[in-house]
């Protein structure tokens, strides 16, 4: 498949709702990512373009949700704390990922015909 073709193939987007209102989805991994990647909850927020309280809000979101910390604060030196991902949640990122994987996986050739039946009744 050409690099078009596969840019243009609808996507899959996960969210796994857990107990009652509780949901694990993209933004919320993202986030955890963000965090690993830039070592700091408040550098991750504006990496995603999302206010300090906002990607605190979510970080206390999804420990409250776990039940276990996701992320760890780390103490300040002359330039301030960071953040880090707890194992658990190295643990939580590699297993959406893989999921999210296994979903689309799943899914491809139903996304190639959802794509095909787009195109034909575009130029109908």
């Amino acid at each position: 498949m050409s690099r078009a073709g596969a840019k243009s193939l609808p996507q899959l987007s996960l969210r796994i709702d857990l107990d009652g209102e509780d949901r694990i989805g993209p933004g919320k991994i993202e986030l955890l990512e963000q965090i690993r990647e830039q070592g700091s909850i408040s550098a991750a927020g504006r990496a995603m373009d999302m206010s300090y309280k906002r990607a605190w809000d979510l970080v206390d979101e999804i420990n409250r949700i776990c039940g276990h910390a996701a992320v760890e604060p780390q103490a300040g030196g002359k330039n301030g704390g960071g953040a880090m991902l707890t194992p658990f949640g190295e643990k939580l990122v590699a297993r959406y990922r893989k999921i999210e994987r296994d979903a689309a996986r799943a899914v491809h050739k139903e996304l190639e015909a959802l794509r095909s039946d787009i195109a034909r009744s575009r130029k109908s």
